[in-house]
């Protein structure tokens, strides 16, 4: 590893973010100096590093030897005159504007003239701090993520002031310290915080609507969407109060609705329910299991009826098949069935289908309508039986999620009942309101349309973009992979939907995903 032009780099701040960046640089060969505010904030940061350290040493990751070349190579103080001698100087402390704006002015007085001075802002402006400084050519943004010794990405922030040079220099240190840096243009919340918390605000904005519980709406994101986490154990792992932080900040500049904080959001940083830090937050922590899992009943497997052909139909087919249950597919066979399924490729056909399927069906009948194209309710009432009728929608007809959506006209408990039968064809359920995009494309597409518009802005190239998501943010894949994988066609339907629905302007597909779709061609 190299530090490229820089070889003394100091950093002012010494929490959990500031001492995982000083152990990055110093782990790179190159001597730190890190600064706090007094000898007590001093002694944690020391703690903080000395932790990080040495569970990488439990871990096998380092040696003693390492950790002690590491540890050696950082010098810590309570007086700012020590970063007189830095080449760069990174501002870790907490995400308020005047805090910052006073540690710059310090560090304009104490660092040399030609000293980089580069702030860790994961949301504010940049330029609004650089701007404060007698040297803005030489203030540069440098976007650690949490935990800093783990995360590659690093997201570098060259404002309209920024000389090239002073970028280019702190691009070549962080790849010299092995992390991946993306260089973007200064703007609230830059790639990954702007298209993540987006979403993550949507989902508590879901929650508080009543369409889908906190459990169902974490489980559709991990098993619908391959997401690591749902968004709730994630926002609480960051900090109720961070994410309120950032929220408003991106707010501030973009004025969209999407950023505007959920009611709910501010509600619990208001209680000091602020997640994992204080025990309790959208989930609650460190209580007791409860009684454990129920014993296994042995029930039989449903009889299923299919009705419509196709991908999706043959996807069940399959399905029912691994769990063993019995498939009827013609009107003759559905008398007997606990589940009907439909499955045709579009809503009018299946009107047909379902008018001679619940002619057939026996009184209790569950029928399970995918082909909705808008809402459920239509299909439902159509049918004649519309207490019977839910909706169904598998967002990967191979996976193992099946979302389930009642409408206002479905039996009390014909959902749960969907449920269970779902559960025992060996697919997860989870239960929503009867809503365009159920829960995860009305959560997943409205991210990737952010994505998409960025893109179409010339913010962030398609590579920076997915870059930022997998490396920043633990995504399995980037959004505009995901895009191109999903369908841009797909996309704009579900958004158009979506967009019906609410009169969202946000939510309306963006001009670059429509283009694609017109051409015929993939984002990348």
């Amino acid at each position: 590893m190299t530090g490229g032009s820089f070889s003394r780099v100091g950093v002012v701040g010494l929490g959990t973010m500031g001492a995982g960046i000083a152990e990055v640089v110093a782990r790179g060969g190159l001597a730190v100096v890190g600064i706090e505010v007094n000898a007590d904030a001093l002694e944690r940061g020391r703690g903080h590093l000395e932790s990080s350290t040495g569970r990488a040493v439990k871990r096998g990751r380092l040696t003693e030897d390492a950790q002690r070349e590491i540890l050696g190579r950082i010098t810590l103080s309570t007086d700012f005159a020590d970063l007189g001698d830095c080449d760069l100087v990174i501002e870790a402390v907490p995400e308020r504007l005047d805090l910052k704006r006073t540690v710059f002015t310090e560090l304009d007085r104490v660092c040399r003239d030609d000293a980089v001075l580069a702030t860790n802002t994961s949301s504010l402006s940049v330029t609004d701090i650089a701007v404060t400084t007698g040297r803005p050519s030489k203030i540069v943004g440098v976007h650690f993520f949490n935990p800093a010794p783990v995360m590659k990405l690093v997201e570098i922030i060259g404002t309209v002031l920024t000389e090239p040079e002073a970028v280019t220099r702190v691009a070549e240190l962080v790849r010299g310290l092995g992390k991946t840096p993306v260089t973007i243009g200064d703007r609230a919340g830059f790639v990954a915080n702007r298209l993540l918390f987006g979403y993550l605000n949507q989902a508590a904005g879901m929650l508080e609507a009543g369409h889908a519980t906190r459990d169902d709406i974490d489980t559709a994101m991990k098993e619908g969407a391959g997401l690591p986490m749902g968004p709730f154990t994630l926002m609480d792992l960051i900090g109720l109060d961070t994410c309120l932080e950032v929220l408003e900040a991106i707010y501030a500049e973009s004025r969209d609705r999407r950023h505007a904080a959920s009611p709910l959001l501010r509600e619990l940083v208001t209680a000091g329910l602020l997640g994992r830090k204080t025990g309790r937050g959208f989930h609650s922590y460190g209580e007791s299991a409860g009684a454990g899992e129920e014993e296994a009943v042995d029930v039989p497997q449903p009889v299923v009826g299919i009705v419509g052909v196709g991908p999706l139909a043959d996807a069940v087919a399959a399905l029912c098949d691994r769990a063993g249950s019995e498939v009827r597919d013609s009107a003759a066979g559905l008398g007997g069935c606990d589940l009907i399924i439909e499955a045709a490729e579009d809503a009018e056909a299946a009107r047909a289908l379902l008018s001679a399927a619940v002619q057939a069906a026996k009184p209790g009948t569950v029928v399970a309508v995918t082909s909705v194209g808008g809402s459920v309710i239509e299909q439902a009432m159509a049918t004649g039986r519309p207490a019977d009728v839910v909706g169904l929608h598998l967002p990967d007809p191979a996976g193992t999620l099946a979302e389930v959506a009642a409408t206002v006209a479905t039996a009390p408990d014909v959902a749960e009942r969907a449920a269970g039968l779902l559960g025992r064809l060996g697919l997860t359920a989870v239960r929503c309101r009867d809503r365009a995009g159920f829960i995860v494309d009305a959560l997943r597409f409205p991210y990737l349309n952010d994505a998409a518009a960025m893109l179409g802005a010339g913010y962030a190239d398609a590579d920076a973009i997915d870059a930022a998501m997998t490396l920043g943010c633990g995504y399995p894949t980037g959004p505009v992979a995901d895009l191109d994988r999903l369908g841009p066609d797909r996309a704009v339907a579900v958004l158009r939907a979506l967009h019906a629905e609410t009169r969202e302007p946000s939510l309306a597909p963006s001009p670059l995903l429509v283009e694609h779709v017109t051409a015929g061609k993939p984002l990348r």
